[in-house]
Parts: C-alpha cells; structure tokens; sequence
C-alpha cells in the first residue's frame, strides 16, 4: 500500500509585521491550524522567526473565524448569517441610497497597511472609479507618513529603508531613535548585534530603557516628544566641532547655511533644559557620530507619531546629511516601517491624495495616466479627500461621509481619541466591515463580511527594504469565505463601474505595474516570476541615492525645523507624560494575535517608575487608572526602573490604550499625537 503524500510546503510569508520573514507553511490536518517551518535560504531572516511568526497558523480553523456573511436585523439590532448575493445587493442597495441623498463623497472607504499590494490598488480604484468618491485614507496614516512626508522633502522620494536592513551590520554606528527593534521585529535584532560583534556602536534614544536599549553602546531617554530638540542639539555641535562634511554638503546638498543659523540657539544646556538629557550625554552622543566614517540613522514610531512628527524626522535627517552619509555604501538614513505593508500600502492609491506609482492625485499628468489605463476620462476621477483621522472625524456630521467601507483595519482599537471615533461609527447609516474574525469595530457593523487571511491567497507585499515579496497561498480558504478582492469586485459590478475589475492577484498586480510605470514607486519591471526568481524584488533600486537624489537637481535637501513641544503638555491636573507602545507577544489591535492561545496574553497595564509608583501609593500587579483628557483605563501596574520617572508606558493592543490618546495631526503628514499625552495616574 502507497503511503500517503506528504503536503508539500510552501514558502510564503508571515502576516505580521514590515520584515515580512520567509517561511514555509504546510496543512496540518482537517481544520487544525498551519505547520510553520523555517525558510533558511529568503536573506530577510534567515530562517529565523518571532513567537508571533512561529505561532501564526494557530488561528487556521479558529472557532472564532467568521465564515459567513453577517447582516444586522434592522428590528432586533442583532447580526444574522446571510448569503453573499444578499449582503453584497444589500450594501449596493444602500449605498445607492446615501449617495442620492449627500452625493458621492457621502461613501468613504478604510483602508489598511496590512492589505496586499493588489487589495491596495483595487481598494483606490474602487474609491474612484466605483463610487466616485473623494473620501479614502488607510491605517498606514497611523504609521510612519511623517517619516515619508520627511523622504519626500529631502530626498524627493519615500522609501522607508533606501538600503537592505543587512548593512545595519556594517555600519560604524547605528542611531536608532525610537524603536524598540528586539520586540517589534525580533529577527531583524540580529543585525544590531552582528553591529557590535564587528566592532560598531548603538546609540538608543527612547525614554524607557527597552530590551533593545539594553543592547546599547549608549542609551539616551529624552522626555517624551522632545527627539526634535535632541536632533536640534546634536547637529549644534557636530558643527561647532568641525564634524560637518562640508565637501558633502556643497556637492550633495542644498540649504544648510539656513539650518546651520537656525540651530546655533540649541546650545547644550538648553538641550538639558528641554529633553532630560544631560549634556554630558549630549556631548558622548556627538563623539561617537563625529568620529566614525559610517553612521545609518534610523528612525521609528517614537519619534514620528506626533504632531511634529515629519519636522523631527527633517531633524534628524539633517544630521544624517550634516555627516554626509545618505547615498555612501553602509551608511545614511532609513525608517523602520511598522506594518507588514506599510511601504506598498501607500504607493498605489488607498491614500486621500495619491493615485498608484506614488503619483499624487492632483497633478494632471498623473491623473491622465492612470486614468488611460483604468480606460476612464481623467475628469471623471474625484480630488483630495481627508486623511485617515479626519475622515473618521466627519463620519455623521454634516459634509462627512454617512457610509463607510472598512477593509483590514480595526479603528475602534487603533485610532486615537477612540471613544470619539467609535461615536463617529455608531452615527453612520452604513458600516461595512470585511475581516477574518469579530474585530470591535466588526462589532458595530451593519454588515460584516468573511475574507481570506494571509495563507489562503496570493498577493504581493513591499517590505521595509523597498523589497517587493510575493504571498503564496499554502492552503484553500473554509467555505464561504471570499478574498478582499472578490468583494471589491462584487461592489464595482453592483455600484455598475464603467470598467471590470479583475479578482486574480498576478492580474491585478500586472495592472498596478501598468498604472505605476514612470511614477515614483515604478512596479512596471516587477513580475510574480521574477520575485520568485529574485526572492523579492527592490523596487527604485537596491541602494538609493549613490548618484543622486530624486530631486529635480538632483541634491538633497537640508530643511528648517522649529521645535514647539508636544501639543498637550503636562500640568497641575495631568502631571505626567504618556506613551504608548508595542509588546512583544501582540500586533497592531491584537484582532488576530489575540486569539492565538500560544501567544501570551494578559492585557494591558501600566509601567511606571518607582519613584512615581511612592507618589501615588501604587504595588506592583495592583490596578491603577490612567486618565488624560479623552478618557481613562485601569490596568495593573507594573512599576520598573526602566522609564523615566516623569513617565508612565501603555501598550496599544487593547481596548483603552487609544481613549486616552491625542488626536493632534501633524500638518504636513497628518499623523496624530499617539506618543505623548498629559495624564493622571491614581490607584
């Protein structure tokens, strides 16, 4: 008798975070979850894999997988199973009806960082030639647009990493401000410590003292909101000490003298006075820049996650500049890109004011493009709309949307001011939500419906290399569960659009090359056989800038940037500074992560200082209660040395995190104040 064929595995992807880590997946009997092995030969990492990557087929065959359409009864409030023709008439139904009654903008859509490449460009397509609406911002927003707002205004272009993550290892000396690498992407931790291995320095800023700052040649822990001042300080002295590359600045970039006057204020006292930061630390952090040949300045969420945000990028982009390093061989500046397509999902169109390419939608040329290869009139095609949060704002109101498309987000945990938004929901006449399980905000729908999760399709993702990689589907969805793209499709037939929309991904991603070709992500010279050749394509080139910016001249430029301060600042009622985080055992709203039992899980809480737990009379493991000026959480403290003592740390995976968060923007990038708040903390 013939043994049974073994299923062959299939090197894929893991769904979570921008690494984007190889491995190989394989069935693991009827409806009990995935097999996960190690993709040793995909250079990203090696093989090697977080617990959330090792553990990420457990929701395979989850109990909590939805996997049929719900409807909500309109006369019990409660959801009901219904059929995919159903749900889908009724959602055309609907928005019919609202935009006859507040026109097209009356529809928005949600997207999210996590969707494929083609999910994205469909998503775009859909807002514009569908639904004719304005109205489409995506979680990305959330994630680092002040960190791309800052690329483009220096370098004419935004790439989160212009470089492979590898040449971290042979770098002289790596800044890193504001990420927390060892927990947000253990694999990529790897290459800090061959950093040092090989002789090379770490310099950590982050106000706690992370297991990643624990790895630190020298760790700085600024007050919160406050890395634009540091960056301000430190270019100070590298120019007051002659470590300025001045032959680089004068056949490199433009606009340095302004910079350089502008800075002269932030002597180092005055550093002290405004971060936390001792001048003495200061002035090591200077010796160590200014005396090596390779220095990458690499930026996170601490830093851009406020409402000066891309100034304080253009901060610490100026000293990368200053030193000469962007565009040399192992050396400059670079973003480490949070989601797992945070680099692609704003390249094709699922952004307020982009078309795909990177084009922006109001420039003529680019609108005449696209608009050929869709096979629709340019005019035809709606302007600007709101970005993410603003979009959210006006939900209900009066101008704002009355119907909203949520795909591959969960604002209800992830936006800021949570509560507001949630309000913003509850007042729509429509919310349809496409998910894998019951999200909260799928918990306010009037219809949810089932689609495919990462292993169960194929679709393209742009890493945080600029490396286009391809998903591979490993095993067929449950019944009843469609792909996002089906369900873009099944809307653009039902709202009657004047051109098809394809549902296969190779399909749609040869168009997407298509409406790209000559714009700034330009993915017309990617094919699904080449990224499998390749092992993942860099899109641009491998490494930027060696012969120029994309600039018009060609240069990069130095930027101007005024230090302000955090919108809301401590005070007598909110003492204390907040900030919030990731964990190592969770992502993003936890939706997925969350329901893995493998994965540890024992909600939020609060870290505080022991010199701040005295004050209050708080215990460690005994709840507390954050509050600020939005809203409060109880949580249990966890009082450690780590942060600062003018400090208290909350994790963003679950309900609460994002009530109490600031709802400031940025005015360039449009990100909210998600990294510092005044609060409150009482037993």
């Amino acid at each position: 008798m013939t043994a049974p064929e073994t299923p062959r595995a299939t090197e894929t992807h893991c769904p979570y975070c921008s690494l984007q880590c190889g491995m190989r997946v394989s069935p693991r009997g009827r409806g009990q979850g995935l097999e996960i092995g190690a993709w040793a030969a995909f250079p990203v990492n090696e093989g090697a894999l977080c617990r959330k990557g090792w553990t990420a087929g457990e929701l395979r065959g989850s109990r909590e997988r939805l996997t049929s359409p719900l409807v909500r009864d309109r006369a019990t409030g409660a959801l009901r199973t219904a059929e995919w023709d159903e749900a889908l008439d009724l959602i055309a139904e609907r928005l019919r009806a609202v935009q006859a009654a507040h026109g097209p903008d009356g529809v928005a859509v949600f997207g999210g960082g996590g969707l494929t490449n083609e999910k994205a460009y469909q998503l775009g397509k859909l807002a514009r030639v569908a639904l004719g609406t304005s109205q489409i911002d995506y979680n990305g927003r959330w994630c680092m647009s002040s960190a791309a707002s800052a690329g483009n205004q220096a370098f004419g272009i935004d790439r989160g990493l212009p470089f492979p993550l590898a040449d971290v290892e042979q770098a002289d000396v790596v800044v890193l401000v504001g990420s927390n690498l060892a927990e947000t992407m253990p694999p990529a931790a790897r290459h800090l410590d061959r950093l040092r291995e090989r002789g090379g320095r770490l310099v950590v800023i982050d106000p706690r003292i992370t297991p990643t700052a624990e790895r630190a040649d020298l760790a700085l822990q600024p007050v919160p909101g406050t890395d634009l001042a540091l960056a301000l300080g430190v270019l100070h002295l590298l120019d007051a000490q002659g470590a300025v590359d001045e032959e680089y600045v004068a056949a490199r970039t433009t606009g340095f003298d302004a910079v350089r006057r502008s800075v002269a204020a932030w002597w180092p006292e005055r550093v002290e006075r405004v971060t936390g930061i001792a001048t003495d630390e200061l002035r090591a952090l200077v010796a160590v820049l200014a005396g090596a040949d390779r220095v990458i300045v690499l930026t996170a969420r601490g830093p851009e996650q406020h409402a000066q945000g891309t100034a304080t990028v253009l901060a610490w982009i100026n000293v990368a500049l200053a030193l000469g390093m962007p565009g040399r061989p192992y050396a400059g500046y670079g973003c480490l890109t949070g989601q797992g397509n945070g680099q692609g999902g704003r390249e094709h169109g699922q952004k307020a004011d982009q078309l795909p390419g990177y084009r922006m939608i109001d420039d003529p040329d680019a609108r005449a493009h696209v608009a050929a290869v869709w096979g629709v009139d340019p005019e035809s095609l709606p302007g600007k709309g709101r970005s993410a949060y603003e979009l959210l704002d006006s939900l209900g109101q009066d101008g704002g949307a009355r119907a909203l498309l949520v795909f591959g987000s969960n604002v209800v945990v992830s936006a800021p001011n949570a509560t507001h938004v949630t309000e913003r929901l509850e007042a729509l006449d429509l919310l349809v939500v496409c998910d894998l399980v019951m999200s909260e905000t799928a918990a306010l729908a009037d219809v949810v419906l089932p689609v495919t999760q990462w292993a169960e399709e194929t679709g393209t993702m742009t890493n945080l290399e600029g490396r286009v990689i391809l998903r591979r589907q490993a095993v067929a969805p449950p019944r009843g569960v469609r792909s996002d793209l089906d369900v873009i499709a099944g809307i653009a037939e039902r709202m009657g659009a004047p051109v098809p929309f394809a549902t296969d991904p190779e399909e749609v991603f040869a168009e997407l090359g298509r409406a790209s070709a000559g714009g700034r992500a330009d993915y017309s010279g990617i094919s699904y056989d080449r990224i499998t050749a390749e092992q993942g394509v860099f899109w641009g080139a491998e490494r930027m800038f060696a012969d120029g910016f994309a600039t018009p001249d060609g240069r990069a430029r130095f930027v101007v940037t005024d230090f302000v301060g955090a919108a809301e600042q401590p005070d007598a009622s909110y003492p204390v500074h907040l900030t919030t985080g990731r964990v190592l055992a969770q992502y993003q709203s936890g939706a997925q992560t969350r329901r893995i039992r493998s994965l540890p899980d024992e909600g939020a809480f609060v870290e505080l200082h022991p010199m701040l737990a005295d004050r209050i009379g708080a215990r460690d493991g005994e709840p507390v209660v954050v509050r600020t000026r939005r809203g409060e959480l109880r949580a249990p403290a966890r009082v450690v040395a780590s942060i600062r003592p003018d400090t208290v740390f909350v994790p963003f995976h679950w309900v609460g995190a994002n009530r109490l968060t600031n709802d400031a923007l940025d005015p360039s990038s449009r990100m909210p104040e998600f990294k510092v708040c005044a609060a409150q903390v009482v037993v």
